[in-house]
Parts: structure tokens; sequence; C-alpha cells
């Protein structure tokens, strides 16, 4: 079985949401599973820190576990057109990693959710691509053979799936931003066993 990190920061459970999507996606390609992760919250009080278990959903991400994957889902909740600061701060401690290579070949996604249709989701998207690259990882979209790309009218984008919370930050996804997630989790998992020598 080919393990794949699905990484993940959310705030109100929009993003969450995203990565169950993209999870079960995964899980639908045999060969693959998902290892569903997350990142604790970061505070301006340098003193304070989150339990090191948190009290539901995922683990906590260790660098191990970006050794150990054979693929990589990324998602945060977008930040005035930029990843949350949790992931930031996250992604910023892996020089180990970078130096030791620990991410190169490796494939990799990205998704987000912000409140409103132009609320910077695209451009999230880009900048958490960025650090992925340095890594040496192969960036995948969602191709526009996926025809919900031309028909949603909330969130997905061939960068990758988003979803549009609104005003109210409803974790409710809608059905093609459900089957953009999803169908963004298979195309990870299939290029993941290729890449492998597994298909």
């Amino acid at each position: 079985m080919q393990e794949i990190l699905v990484l993940y920061y959310s705030h109100r459970g929009s993003v969450r949401a995203l990565a169950e999507q993209i999870a079960i996606g995964i899980h639908q390609v045999p060969g693959a599973v998902a290892r569903v992760r997350t990142v604790p919250r970061v505070s301006t009080v340098c003193e304070a820190v989150e339990d090191e278990i948190p009290a539901d959903g995922p683990a906590y991400v260790e660098p191990r576990d970006l050794v150990e994957c054979a693929g990589l889902a990324l998602g945060s909740p977008t930040r005035f057109g930029n990843m949350a600061a949790p992931m930031k701060y996250f992604l910023d401690g892996l020089a180990g990693e970078w130096a030791n290579g620990a991410l190169i070949g490796k494939p990799a996604c990205v998704f987000s959710s912000s409140a409103s249709q132009h609320g910077g989701q695209e451009s999230t998207l880009l900048t958490m691509m960025v650090p992925l690259l340095h890594h040496g990882m192969m960036l995948l979209g969602i191709p526009y053979s996926e025809t919900r790309l031309n028909t949603t009218r909330s969130g997905g984008s061939p960068y990758g799936a988003t979803h549009v919370a609104g005003m109210d930050g409803l974790p409710v996804l809608t059905a093609d931003e459900i089957e953009l997630a999803r169908a963004q989790g298979r195309r990870l998992a299939e290029v993941t066993l290729r890449l492998a020598g597994e298909r």
C-alpha cells in the first residue's frame, strides 16, 4: 500500500471537510491509503502551546509523516490570498527535510477554502505550491476532463479543490465541491502508484 499524506489546517471546518473528501478519493484507488494529519494553531503569545494531542480529529503532523509518505495533499484556508499562518509556520520549519531531499520526486496537490467566491482561493493555491516546488515535488491540478470544473457555481479550480464557505463559514460542501475533491484525491493516488511502478 502506498500511503499518501493529507495534511491540512482548518479553522471552521471547511478545509477539514475537503481533506476528508480527498482522503475518500485516495481510498477509492486500490493500493493507496490516506494518512490524514493536521497542524496546531499558532499564537502571538510565545509561551502558548497547543496540547500534544488534538481534542478531536486527526493527529498533528510530524516531519516523519512527510518522509514516510509517497504523495502529499496540502490544504489551508485562505488568508488574504495566502495560506493560513499555522500551515506556513509548519512549512517554514522543514529546512532539514529540504536539505535531505525527503520530498524530491513525490507528487503533490493543494486545496483551499475561502468565505467568498473571489476571496483569493486561486492565489492561495498558487502560493502553497511554491514551497512544494522548493522541496522538489511534482504538482498536480485538476484537469478539465473533470466536467464539474465547467459547471460548478461554488468551489473548484484547475489548481486544486476549493470550497466557498460563505460569510457564515459553513463547512457544508456542494456536490460539485465533493466530487472535485474526490477526483483530486483519486488523481493523486493514481499518479503516486504509477510513480511507484505499481500501475
